[in-house]
């Protein structure tokens, strides 16, 4: 033993202690987990958007414009108030959109809730909003249940 010890202290071959972090399995586990996460189905669709139901705040406006979106696509527009209009149905948005002008030009301080149905889509309602603000519809808000 003594002459292992006496020639690494001459500049022999001795063993050096190293004092390095191995990292290797922790990449390796860091690497299992990114695979796990990938792989993974998402839980929820990210294309349909669950609407919270609301509690009514404040009470609607004696007068207004009613927009009605239903899942199935059908879109229906009136007058609710004193002069009150039937609900007419549009075949399209174009045609919607086009009944709101004319809505808003005889009645251009009446604000305008829409009410969209639970399986609408989100999409549509806003570019209704969208489409009622560059008409310079200042008081557009949402109808709940």
């Amino acid at each position: 033993m003594a002459s292992s010890f006496s020639s690494s202290m001459r500049g022999g071959r001795g063993r050096k202690l190293k004092s390095e972090i191995n990292v290797v399995p922790y990449i390796d586990v860091m690497l299992v987990l990114l695979i796990i996460f990938m792989v993974m189905p998402s839980s929820n669709d990210p294309s349909v958007v669950d609407l919270p139901s609301a509690e009514k705040s404040t009470k609607p406006p004696s007068d207004y414009v009613q927009i009605v979106l239903k899942q199935n696509g059908a879109l229906s527009i009136g007058v609710k108030g004193k002069g009150e209009e039937a609900p007419e149905t549009a075949p399209n948005r174009d045609a919607l959109v086009k009944k709101l002008r004319t809505i808003h030009t005889d009645h251009p301080d009446y604000p305008v809730l829409i009410a969209g149905d639970k399986e609408s889509k989100y999409d549509d309602v806003i570019q209704l909003i969208s489409e009622a603000k560059k008409m310079g519809i200042s008081r557009v808000g949402l109808s709940t249940k």
